[in-house]
Protein backbone atom coordinates (compact mmCIF):
# COMPACT_ATOMS: atom_id res chain seq x y z
CA UNK A 1 0.00 0.00 0.00
CA UNK A 2 0.99 3.24 -1.13
CA UNK A 3 2.29 6.03 1.72
CA UNK A 4 0.61 9.00 2.50
CA UNK A 5 2.29 11.80 -0.06
CA UNK A 6 1.54 13.37 -2.63
CA UNK A 7 2.74 12.35 -5.83
CA UNK A 8 1.84 13.23 -9.50
CA UNK A 9 -0.81 10.55 -10.85
CA UNK A 10 -1.84 10.57 -14.54
CA UNK A 11 -5.50 9.99 -15.81
CA UNK A 12 -7.02 9.12 -18.35
CA UNK A 13 -11.21 9.13 -19.45
CA UNK A 14 -12.60 7.58 -22.79
CA UNK A 15 -16.19 8.40 -21.82
CA UNK A 16 -19.71 7.32 -23.17
CA UNK A 17 -19.34 10.27 -26.29
CA UNK A 18 -17.00 7.70 -28.12
CA UNK A 19 -14.33 11.30 -29.17
CA UNK A 20 -11.43 9.83 -27.97
CA UNK A 21 -9.42 10.00 -25.06
CA UNK A 22 -8.71 12.81 -22.41
CA UNK A 23 -5.19 12.46 -19.93
CA UNK A 24 -3.82 14.59 -17.16
CA UNK A 25 -1.48 14.82 -14.59
CA UNK A 26 -2.66 15.88 -10.87
CA UNK A 27 -0.48 16.30 -8.01
CA UNK A 28 -2.54 14.70 -5.05
CA UNK A 29 -1.96 12.35 -2.20
CA UNK A 30 -5.59 11.13 -2.70
CA UNK A 31 -7.26 13.43 -0.16
CA UNK A 32 -6.00 17.47 -0.93
CA UNK A 33 -4.97 18.64 -4.15
CA UNK A 34 -2.02 20.62 -4.38
CA UNK A 35 -1.49 21.04 -8.43
CA UNK A 36 -2.80 19.94 -11.49
CA UNK A 37 -0.42 19.44 -14.20
CA UNK A 38 -0.29 18.72 -18.29
CA UNK A 39 -3.09 17.69 -20.05
CA UNK A 40 -3.49 15.85 -23.60
CA UNK A 41 -6.05 14.28 -25.77
CA UNK A 42 -6.17 11.76 -28.85
CA UNK A 43 -9.28 11.75 -31.06
CA UNK A 44 -10.57 8.21 -32.28
CA UNK A 45 -10.67 8.02 -35.80
CA UNK A 46 -14.58 7.80 -37.32
CA UNK A 47 -13.65 3.60 -37.80
CA UNK A 48 -12.45 3.55 -34.47
CA UNK A 49 -15.68 5.13 -33.39
CA UNK A 50 -17.57 2.65 -35.34
CA UNK A 51 -16.10 -0.21 -34.11
CA UNK A 52 -16.09 1.30 -30.50
CA UNK A 53 -20.01 1.84 -31.02
CA UNK A 54 -20.83 -0.97 -32.40
CA UNK A 55 -19.56 -2.50 -29.18
CA UNK A 56 -21.68 -0.47 -27.05
CA UNK A 57 -24.42 -3.02 -24.81
CA UNK A 58 -21.77 -5.86 -25.25
CA UNK A 59 -20.11 -7.76 -22.23
CA UNK A 60 -16.66 -10.02 -22.33
CA UNK A 61 -16.37 -12.57 -25.04
CA UNK A 62 -19.15 -11.18 -27.26
CA UNK A 63 -18.85 -10.48 -31.07
CA UNK A 64 -16.70 -7.02 -30.83
CA UNK A 65 -15.42 -6.81 -27.63
CA UNK A 66 -12.25 -8.09 -27.98
CA UNK A 67 -11.51 -5.58 -30.87
CA UNK A 68 -12.72 -2.41 -29.19
CA UNK A 69 -10.48 -3.07 -26.22
CA UNK A 70 -7.90 -3.32 -28.56
CA UNK A 71 -8.98 0.04 -29.84
CA UNK A 72 -8.98 1.46 -26.53
CA UNK A 73 -5.64 0.53 -25.17
CA UNK A 74 -3.68 0.86 -28.60
CA UNK A 75 -5.34 4.60 -27.73
CA UNK A 76 -4.22 5.29 -24.45
CA UNK A 77 -0.77 3.58 -24.75
CA UNK A 78 -0.52 6.10 -28.01
CA UNK A 79 -1.43 9.49 -25.72
CA UNK A 80 -0.29 8.22 -22.77
CA UNK A 81 2.93 7.23 -23.45
CA UNK A 82 4.03 11.33 -24.13
CA UNK A 83 3.66 12.05 -20.70
CA UNK A 84 6.65 12.26 -18.21
CA UNK A 85 6.85 11.80 -14.49
CA UNK A 86 3.87 10.10 -13.43
CA UNK A 87 4.34 7.25 -10.77
CA UNK A 88 0.65 5.85 -11.13
CA UNK A 89 -1.41 5.41 -13.72
CA UNK A 90 -5.77 5.98 -13.20
CA UNK A 91 -7.30 3.94 -16.55
CA UNK A 92 -10.96 4.03 -16.68
CA UNK A 93 -11.23 2.01 -20.02
CA UNK A 94 -14.41 2.63 -21.93
CA UNK A 95 -17.90 1.93 -20.69
CA UNK A 96 -19.33 -0.39 -23.15
CA UNK A 97 -22.02 -1.75 -20.56
CA UNK A 98 -23.46 -1.19 -17.15
CA UNK A 99 -26.36 -3.16 -15.56
CA UNK A 100 -25.72 -2.95 -11.88
CA UNK A 101 -29.33 -3.70 -10.94
CA UNK A 102 -30.42 -6.26 -13.55
CA UNK A 103 -27.12 -8.14 -14.54
CA UNK A 104 -25.30 -6.92 -11.23
CA UNK A 105 -22.35 -6.25 -13.73
CA UNK A 106 -20.60 -3.22 -15.63
CA UNK A 107 -17.96 -3.90 -18.31
CA UNK A 108 -14.96 -1.77 -19.18
CA UNK A 109 -12.97 -2.53 -22.38
CA UNK A 110 -9.61 -2.59 -21.67
CA UNK A 111 -7.18 -4.11 -19.71
CA UNK A 112 -4.83 -2.32 -16.97
CA UNK A 113 -2.18 -5.56 -16.85
CA UNK A 114 -1.29 -4.73 -20.50
CA UNK A 115 -0.92 -1.02 -19.95
CA UNK A 116 0.99 -1.37 -16.90
CA UNK A 117 3.49 -3.48 -19.36
CA UNK A 118 3.24 -1.21 -21.78
CA UNK A 119 4.12 2.09 -20.04
CA UNK A 120 6.53 0.54 -17.07
CA UNK A 121 4.11 2.22 -14.59
CA UNK A 122 1.76 0.88 -12.18
CA UNK A 123 -1.90 1.12 -13.46
CA UNK A 124 -4.80 1.46 -11.29
CA UNK A 125 -7.84 0.28 -12.75
CA UNK A 126 -11.33 -1.58 -12.71
CA UNK A 127 -12.59 1.26 -10.37
CA UNK A 128 -16.52 0.07 -10.45
CA UNK A 129 -16.30 -3.95 -9.82
CA UNK A 130 -16.13 -3.63 -5.91
CA UNK A 131 -18.85 -1.20 -5.50
CA UNK A 132 -20.74 -2.92 -7.76
CA UNK A 133 -20.56 -6.53 -6.11
CA UNK A 134 -20.95 -5.17 -2.77
CA UNK A 135 -24.04 -3.80 -4.30
CA UNK A 136 -23.82 -0.15 -5.27
CA UNK A 137 -24.24 1.55 -8.71
CA UNK A 138 -20.52 1.44 -9.43
CA UNK A 139 -21.18 5.19 -10.78
CA UNK A 140 -20.78 8.22 -10.77
CA UNK A 141 -16.91 7.34 -10.10
CA UNK A 142 -15.74 11.42 -9.84
CA UNK A 143 -18.07 12.76 -6.79
CA UNK A 144 -15.02 12.17 -4.48
CA UNK A 145 -12.64 14.22 -6.40
CA UNK A 146 -15.54 16.89 -7.13
CA UNK A 147 -15.14 17.26 -3.26
CA UNK A 148 -11.76 17.87 -3.56
CA UNK A 149 -12.56 20.34 -6.44
CA UNK A 150 -14.74 22.19 -3.81
CA UNK A 151 -12.28 22.56 -1.65
CA UNK A 152 -9.73 23.74 -4.33
CA UNK A 153 -11.82 26.68 -5.15
CA UNK A 154 -12.32 27.39 -1.89
CA UNK A 155 -16.19 27.07 -1.98
CA UNK A 156 -17.60 27.54 1.24
CA UNK A 157 -21.75 26.83 0.17
CA UNK A 158 -22.71 24.11 -0.85
CA UNK A 159 -21.67 23.73 -5.31
CA UNK A 160 -23.11 21.29 -7.79
CA UNK A 161 -20.90 20.13 -10.70
CA UNK A 162 -22.92 18.93 -13.39
CA UNK A 163 -20.88 16.71 -15.91
CA UNK A 164 -22.67 16.27 -19.56
CA UNK A 165 -21.46 13.44 -21.67
CA UNK A 166 -22.64 11.06 -23.17
CA UNK A 167 -24.95 10.10 -19.90
CA UNK A 168 -25.23 13.43 -17.23
CA UNK A 169 -24.07 13.15 -13.51
CA UNK A 170 -24.32 15.59 -11.02
CA UNK A 171 -22.57 15.86 -7.51
CA UNK A 172 -23.79 17.75 -4.47
CA UNK A 173 -20.82 19.26 -2.41
CA UNK A 174 -21.13 20.52 0.93
CA UNK A 175 -17.55 22.14 1.35
CA UNK A 176 -18.01 22.81 5.34
CA UNK A 177 -17.56 19.10 5.74
CA UNK A 178 -14.25 17.98 6.46
CA UNK A 179 -14.04 14.89 4.48
CA UNK A 180 -15.55 13.49 1.43
CA UNK A 181 -16.80 10.17 3.55
CA UNK A 182 -18.60 12.56 6.24
CA UNK A 183 -22.28 12.45 6.69
CA UNK A 184 -24.06 14.84 4.45
CA UNK A 185 -20.97 15.91 2.24
CA UNK A 186 -22.10 14.72 -0.46
CA UNK A 187 -25.08 13.43 -2.85
CA UNK A 188 -24.35 12.10 -6.61
CA UNK A 189 -26.25 10.28 -9.23
CA UNK A 190 -26.72 10.09 -12.79
CA UNK A 191 -29.26 12.69 -14.19
CA UNK A 192 -30.31 10.94 -17.32
CA UNK A 193 -29.10 11.35 -20.88
CA UNK A 194 -27.01 14.02 -21.94
CA UNK A 195 -25.25 14.32 -25.14
CA UNK A 196 -25.74 10.52 -26.05
CA UNK A 197 -29.16 10.61 -27.99
CA UNK A 198 -28.17 14.23 -29.34
CA UNK A 199 -25.15 13.13 -30.90
CA UNK A 200 -26.68 9.84 -32.15
CA UNK A 201 -29.35 11.97 -33.96
CA UNK A 202 -27.33 14.26 -35.67
CA UNK A 203 -24.99 11.48 -36.70
CA UNK A 204 -27.71 9.42 -38.20
CA UNK A 205 -29.24 12.07 -39.46
CA UNK A 206 -26.23 14.24 -41.07
CA UNK A 207 -23.34 12.67 -40.59
CA UNK A 208 -21.85 15.04 -38.13
CA UNK A 209 -20.84 13.75 -34.52
CA UNK A 210 -22.49 16.62 -32.71
CA UNK A 211 -24.72 19.99 -32.82
CA UNK A 212 -21.72 22.28 -32.54
CA UNK A 213 -22.47 24.87 -30.51
CA UNK A 214 -25.70 24.11 -30.06
CA UNK A 215 -26.45 26.07 -33.53
CA UNK A 216 -28.94 23.35 -34.73
CA UNK A 217 -31.01 22.91 -31.65
CA UNK A 218 -30.96 27.07 -31.38
CA UNK A 219 -32.91 27.06 -34.87
CA UNK A 220 -35.83 24.77 -33.40
CA UNK A 221 -38.63 24.40 -30.96
CA UNK A 222 -39.07 22.03 -28.45
CA UNK A 223 -41.96 19.66 -28.27
CA UNK A 224 -43.29 19.86 -24.54
CA UNK A 225 -45.45 16.97 -25.02
CA UNK A 226 -42.35 14.80 -25.78
CA UNK A 227 -40.26 15.93 -22.64
CA UNK A 228 -43.16 15.70 -20.39
CA UNK A 229 -43.40 11.84 -21.43
CA UNK A 230 -39.41 11.63 -21.22
CA UNK A 231 -39.87 12.39 -17.62
CA UNK A 232 -42.36 9.90 -17.06
CA UNK A 233 -39.76 7.45 -17.20
CA UNK A 234 -39.78 5.20 -14.38
CA UNK A 235 -36.02 6.00 -13.74
CA UNK A 236 -36.75 9.89 -12.42
CA UNK A 237 -38.69 8.00 -9.74
CA UNK A 238 -36.08 6.44 -7.83
CA UNK A 239 -34.55 8.09 -5.00
CA UNK A 240 -31.02 8.35 -5.92
CA UNK A 241 -27.83 7.70 -5.47
CA UNK A 242 -28.21 6.05 -9.17
CA UNK A 243 -26.91 5.42 -12.27
CA UNK A 244 -27.81 4.69 -15.92
CA UNK A 245 -26.04 3.23 -19.14
CA UNK A 246 -25.42 4.69 -22.24
CA UNK A 247 -28.29 3.70 -24.22
CA UNK A 248 -30.65 3.33 -21.23
CA UNK A 249 -33.14 5.68 -23.02
CA UNK A 250 -32.85 4.62 -26.85
CA UNK A 251 -36.05 4.79 -27.17
CA UNK A 252 -35.93 8.84 -26.75
CA UNK A 253 -34.55 9.17 -30.44
CA UNK A 254 -37.52 6.68 -31.74
CA UNK A 255 -39.78 9.59 -29.53
CA UNK A 256 -38.46 12.48 -32.22
CA UNK A 257 -38.54 10.66 -35.36
CA UNK A 258 -41.50 12.51 -36.98
CA UNK A 259 -40.17 16.08 -35.82
CA UNK A 260 -37.63 17.92 -37.99
CA UNK A 261 -34.04 17.89 -37.64
CA UNK A 262 -34.01 21.03 -35.81
CA UNK A 263 -36.98 20.55 -33.67
CA UNK A 264 -35.63 16.89 -32.78
CA UNK A 265 -32.34 18.54 -31.56
CA UNK A 266 -33.97 21.08 -29.61
CA UNK A 267 -36.31 18.85 -28.00
CA UNK A 268 -33.96 16.07 -27.16
CA UNK A 269 -31.53 19.14 -25.39
CA UNK A 270 -34.77 20.10 -23.48
CA UNK A 271 -34.73 17.10 -22.18
CA UNK A 272 -31.26 17.17 -20.69
CA UNK A 273 -32.15 20.03 -19.18
CA UNK A 274 -35.36 18.87 -17.75
CA UNK A 275 -33.90 16.04 -16.15
CA UNK A 276 -31.32 18.01 -14.84
CA UNK A 277 -33.98 20.53 -12.91
CA UNK A 278 -35.95 17.20 -11.97
CA UNK A 279 -32.60 15.71 -10.50
CA UNK A 280 -31.96 18.77 -8.38
CA UNK A 281 -35.13 18.38 -6.41
CA UNK A 282 -33.20 15.39 -4.55
CA UNK A 283 -31.00 17.38 -3.24
CA UNK A 284 -30.22 18.40 0.33
CA UNK A 285 -30.36 21.73 -0.43
CA UNK A 286 -30.22 24.56 -3.14
CA UNK A 287 -26.82 24.45 -4.44
CA UNK A 288 -25.30 27.88 -4.61
CA UNK A 289 -24.51 27.22 -8.61
CA UNK A 290 -24.14 24.56 -11.15
CA UNK A 291 -20.33 24.21 -12.21
CA UNK A 292 -21.06 22.45 -15.62
CA UNK A 293 -18.10 20.20 -17.25
CA UNK A 294 -17.54 17.78 -20.20
CA UNK A 295 -19.10 18.66 -23.63
CA UNK A 296 -22.30 19.78 -22.71
CA UNK A 297 -21.00 23.46 -20.87
CA UNK A 298 -19.15 24.16 -24.79
CA UNK A 299 -23.55 23.79 -26.15
CA UNK A 300 -24.74 27.16 -25.94
CA UNK A 301 -28.47 26.33 -26.46
CA UNK A 302 -28.34 23.52 -23.89
CA UNK A 303 -26.56 25.86 -21.37
CA UNK A 304 -28.84 28.31 -21.58
CA UNK A 305 -31.93 25.65 -21.19
CA UNK A 306 -30.46 24.24 -17.96
CA UNK A 307 -30.38 27.65 -16.72
CA UNK A 308 -34.34 28.69 -17.51
CA UNK A 309 -35.57 25.01 -16.53
CA UNK A 310 -33.27 25.11 -13.19
CA UNK A 311 -33.69 28.66 -11.87
CA UNK A 312 -29.57 28.56 -10.77
CA UNK A 313 -26.47 29.98 -12.55
CA UNK A 314 -25.40 27.50 -14.66
CA UNK A 315 -21.18 27.96 -15.24
CA UNK A 316 -18.90 26.19 -17.13
CA UNK A 317 -16.06 24.96 -14.50
CA UNK A 318 -13.73 27.51 -16.31
CA UNK A 319 -14.71 30.18 -13.91
CA UNK A 320 -13.96 28.90 -11.17
CA UNK A 321 -10.53 28.13 -12.60
CA UNK A 322 -11.01 23.95 -13.79
CA UNK A 323 -10.93 22.53 -16.93
CA UNK A 324 -14.27 21.22 -18.22
CA UNK A 325 -13.02 19.15 -21.02
CA UNK A 326 -10.22 17.51 -18.59
CA UNK A 327 -11.72 16.74 -14.92
CA UNK A 328 -12.76 13.30 -15.40
CA UNK A 329 -9.51 12.45 -16.53
CA UNK A 330 -7.85 14.44 -13.58
CA UNK A 331 -10.53 12.42 -11.67
CA UNK A 332 -9.00 8.91 -12.31
CA UNK A 333 -5.43 9.99 -11.72
CA UNK A 334 -6.79 11.15 -7.85
CA UNK A 335 -8.69 8.54 -7.39
CA UNK A 336 -6.13 6.07 -8.49
CA UNK A 337 -3.67 7.56 -5.49
CA UNK A 338 -6.94 6.62 -3.36
CA UNK A 339 -6.83 3.11 -4.83
CA UNK A 340 -3.04 3.08 -4.19
CA UNK A 341 -3.44 3.91 -0.87
CA UNK A 342 -6.47 1.89 0.35
CA UNK A 343 -8.70 4.74 1.13
CA UNK A 344 -12.50 4.65 -0.30
CA UNK A 345 -13.45 6.08 -3.63
CA UNK A 346 -17.87 5.13 -3.24
CA UNK A 347 -19.84 5.49 -0.41
CA UNK A 348 -23.36 5.35 0.29
CA UNK A 349 -24.27 8.94 -1.25
CA UNK A 350 -22.41 8.31 -4.39
CA UNK A 351 -23.40 4.84 -5.51
CA UNK A 352 -25.66 3.58 -2.93
CA UNK A 353 -23.59 0.97 -1.83
CA UNK A 354 -23.83 -0.18 1.88
CA UNK A 355 -21.13 1.45 3.13
CA UNK A 356 -17.30 3.09 1.78
CA UNK A 357 -15.64 0.76 -0.43
CA UNK A 358 -12.04 1.34 -2.04
CA UNK A 359 -12.74 0.14 -5.37
CA UNK A 360 -10.14 -0.99 -8.23
CA UNK A 361 -6.81 -2.93 -8.21
CA UNK A 362 -3.71 -1.93 -9.31
CA UNK A 363 -1.46 -3.82 -11.78
CA UNK A 364 2.36 -3.66 -11.73
CA UNK A 365 4.68 -3.77 -14.72
CA UNK A 366 6.73 -6.59 -15.22
CA UNK A 367 10.28 -6.73 -13.57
Amino acid sequence: MMEARAIWALGAMSGTSLDGVDAAMVLTDGETIEAFGKTGYAAFSDNEAGVLRAALGRWPGEPGVAEAARIVEAAHVGLLSGFEGAELVGFHGQTLAHDPRGRGATHQAGDGDRLAEALGCPVAWDFRTADVTLGGEGAPLAPFFHFACAKWIGAEAPVAFLNLGGVGNLTWVDPACARAEDEGALLAFDTGPANAPLNDLVWQRRRAPLDRDGALAATGTVDEGIVTTFLEHPYFLRMPPKSLDRDAFATLGAAVTDLSDADAAATLTACVAASVAAGLEHCPAPPERLLVCGGGRLNPTMMEMLATRTGLPVVPVEEVGLDGDMLEAQAFAYLAVRVARGLATTCPTTTGVAANVGGGRVSEPGP
